[in-house]
């Protein structure tokens, strides 16, 4: 159960509370619950989108957004912001690209890539909402998490001491590839075509991330991971937008 808690207690905003400090094993497994924590998040939107029936698309999209952002105190969000900064700042270097990241301010480059990730997921959480898409509300949240799972499976975390320390060097791996799968045939099996090509945009979109993140550090950190959740959640729902 610890595992779960932890999981809910670093990804969502609800009110969890550990009896105690976590052992690194427990926190290692919590990785291994994050696609449920986002299953949790989707049942929670399907159930805003069904008592917002009759509001206007528009209206109904950017509650449900706002509902998205504050579940998660918009922890991915900042390390999307701090990601984009420390991408055009670092001018190629990886020193100044870590440090660049670890800066709590957002420079304009930051301010526009969220500016343009959230509108990009109003327009097509509107599209979705006018589509009754409603398999997308749930999906999407699983996705986004479950990438990060994938990640850590299969990328260095580079950042020693940092908060995904823990999790890199505690994470079952075999279980992990077990949950990847299962919640790739879940996505499947509750939407058979948009189902499949969400999953597989959502494995080329971290393929590639996942590059660029080798390519300039040598792997990954929590804000890299941040913003490749929200670039993913973003890519899913203009998929179902189409």
């Amino acid at each position: 159960m610890a595992p779960l808690l932890i999981a809910l207690q670093f990804l969502s905003r609800l009110p969890v509370r550990l009896p105690g400090m976590p052992a690194p094993q427990a926190v290692g497994r919590s990785l291994l619950f994050y696609p449920l924590v986002g299953l949790l998040l989707g049942l929670l939107l399907c159930l805003g989108q069904w008592l917002l029936q009759g509001a206007p698309p528009l209206l109904q999209a950017a509650l449900l957004l706002a509902g998205w952002v504050l579940f998660s105190g918009a922890l991915h969000l900042d390390g999307l912001a701090d990601s984009a900064d420390a991408w055009l700042g670092g001018f190629g270097d990886r020193e100044r690209t870590l440090l660049i990241m670890k800066d709590p301010r957002s420079g304009p480059i930051a301010v526009v890539t969220l500016v343009v990730v959230l509108l990009l997921k109003f327009c097509a959480l509107a599209a979705v909402l006018q589509l009754h898409a409603w398999p997308a509300l749930l999906l999407t949240p699983v996705l986004g998490r479950a990438v990060l799972l994938g990640l850590f499976l299969t990328t260095a975390y580079i950042r020693a001491g940092g908060l995904g320390q823990a999790l890199a060097d505690h994470l079952p791996r075999r279980q992990g590839w077990w949950v990847l799968g299962l919640v790739a045939l879940g996505c499947v099996l509750i939407a058979p075509g948009h189902g499949l090509a969400s999953v597989l945009v959502a494995v080329l979109v971290v393929t590639w991330l996942r590059r660029l993140m080798i390519r300039r550090l040598g792997g990954t950190t929590g804000d890299t991971a941040g913003a490749v959740l929200e670039i993913v959640e973003m890519a899913v729902l203009v998929v179902w937008a189409l």
